[in-house]
């Protein structure tokens, strides 16, 4: 017997254990890579299930935080919008926003002299200033209601929310990390300097050796806390629920509205897939446990008021075609109501004086992830000193080195490269894919060379490259998180795409 215990292998060691594969915790995954540590992440479902594909996709300083005073959290989150929009040109675009004053509960003054600090707080580069329209005379004012007339148009950014995630993930992979879904963490414990941990996947069960551990789990983050023992558990999470929901088209143009409601909250209506508009968010507190969150009539009666409220088309909620809701775990800053609570982030680090260090993230939001990384390796570096300085600041995420930034000129040249290939298809795949498009598309010059043609635009040689580069095992993660192709496809695709997935050979990117 003793024999047969000395000749078991020795447990796999890592540098950094990573809970969660939402955007913080890909986002941490390719920061500690890139500095040169070992790195595993584990995800209990997919990539980006949960609340960092649930977001109201943008890339923003979020204007509606200064009524709350944080300073701090938009001037870091405008410095870091135009960074992102350099960094992947691919998946985020500039966006203006139309900013009416009809039914607005704040005077326009003071949302001007807020739309002035918005504009020169970080630094704004390449993104236009505001400026003020009268929508009764300007083509802006499209699909509103009669007696539109004074409003603010500013710029954000809009993103893929779930293929950022996917990015950081595979942008950390090519640079040694590893990235294992369907994979939770079931107990962590310390032992001397290192976390002995248990992790259970599609393989079974196995033991991995950390010498830190990152609980980036989102809303599981006090679940992670409690499997962890001798874990410092002093600090709380507020989950809170956001819905969006999706309705045919609303206006015609490519710019988006923020809506002022009479309870002083806001709703952005946006260009949605081409055919609709994205409305949303909503914010309530969520008293169950961490799950799969679903829109309430409640949250969509609201949100199609706040549409009727502003637009000609009176939608009802029979006309919603698809909704989608995610849990914020938001630090508990004991704010009286769901939208005052802070969206900054809050790392604690439990650890030192020779125990491996745990490092848990509270809040946040997908605009300062990449600083958010940058801020927990700064309190992990001591940990490991060999690990190399801060880089991620201006290094492209995969696909994201388009020469000059001009996504325009390269989608003609992938045009022109493929000239026999649908116009659509060719301009989706440079949005979703950037430069990593050609992986794609090879040197096909006929749809029929791309493989099986699962409908709406889906084809074999996009879901191969899914499964081997980006992690895809369903069609949901196929249809609805690397791509919105779920709203457009027709009716058996994606039993068609889970027969697919099922039958082929999944390699390990």
């Amino acid at each position: 017997m003793a024999g047969l215990i000395d000749d078991a292998p020795a447990p796999e060691t890592c540098d950094l254990l990573i809970v969660g594969g939402g955007i913080n915790g890909a986002g941490i995954a390719r920061d500690a890579a890139g500095r040169g540590l070992s790195v595993l992440l584990v995800e209990q479902e997919d990539l980006a299930s949960h609340t960092s594909s649930a977001s109201t996709k943008l890339i923003h300083g979020g204007l509606r935080y200064l009524e709350y005073y944080e300073f701090r959290l938009v001037r870091e989150a405008l410095i870091e919008r135009e960074r992102l929009l350099g960094m992947a040109p691919h998946i985020i675009w500039p966006l203006a926003f139309v900013l009416p004053q009809m039914n607005s509960p704040r005077p326009a003054w003071l949302v001007r002299l807020g739309l002035f600090l918005y504009d020169h707080l970080g630094g704004r580069k390449k993104l236009p200033a505001t400026r003020t329209v009268n929508l009764a005379r300007s083509p802006l004012g499209n699909g509103m209601k009669p007696g539109a007339k004074t409003a603010f148009v500013y710029s954000d950014c809009w993103v893929e929310d779930s293929r950022l995630v996917v990015l950081n993930a595979r942008d950390a992979a090519e640079r040694g990390a590893r990235i294992e879904t369907r994979t939770r963490l079931v107990s962590a414990q310390r032992d001397g300097a290192l976390w002995k941990a248990e992790i259970a996947g599609p393989d079974g069960t196995r033991t991995v050796m950390a010498r830190g551990l990152v609980n980036a789990a989102g809303p599981w983050v006090e679940d992670v806390l409690q499997r962890a023992a001798s874990a410092s558990q002093d600090r709380g999470v507020r989950l809170i629920k956001g819905s969006h929901i999706v309705v045919p088209k609303l206006y015609e143009g490519d710019h988006a509205f923020l809506l002022q409601n009479p309870d002083r909250r806001v709703v952005f209506a946006i260009p949605y897939e081409h055919d609709y508009t994205l409305v949303g968010t909503t914010d309530e507190p969520w008293e169950g446990l961490p799950g799969k969150a679903q829109i309430s009539p409640e949250e969509t009666d609201y949100l199609c008021e706040t549409v009727r409220r502003y637009f000609a088309r009176q939608i009802q909620p029979q006309d919603v075609v698809w909704s989608y809701a995610g849990i914020r775990p938001l630090y508990d800053d004991h704010a009286a109501n769901a939208s005052a609570v802070t969206r900054d982030y809050v790392l604690d680090l439990d650890g030192g004086n020779g125990q491996a260090p745990l490092l848990s993230v509270f809040g946040g939001k997908i605009t300062t992830y990449r600083k958010l990384a940058e801020h927990a390796m700064e309190k992990l570096v001591p940990f490991y000193p060999g690990a190399k300085g801060d880089w991620t600041a201006g290094a492209d995420l995969p696909g994201g080195d388009i020469p000059d930034d001009d996504f325009e000129a390269f989608a003609r040249r992938l045009a022109a490269d493929h000239p026999a290939l649908p116009s659509t298809l060719l301009t989706r795949l440079a949005r979703a894919y950037g430069t990593r498009a050609k992986a794609i598309l090879g040197t096909a010059q006929s749809i029929d060379a791309l493989g099986t043609d699962f409908g709406g635009g889906l084809t074999q040689a996009e879901v191969d490259y899914l499964a081997d580069q980006e992690w895809a095992r369903s069609a949901e993660d196929v249809l609805y998180r690397r791509s919105k192709l779920g709203l457009h496809v027709p009716p058996g695709t994606a039993e068609a795409v889970e027969a697919y997935l099922a039958g082929r050979t999944r390699p390990i990117p």
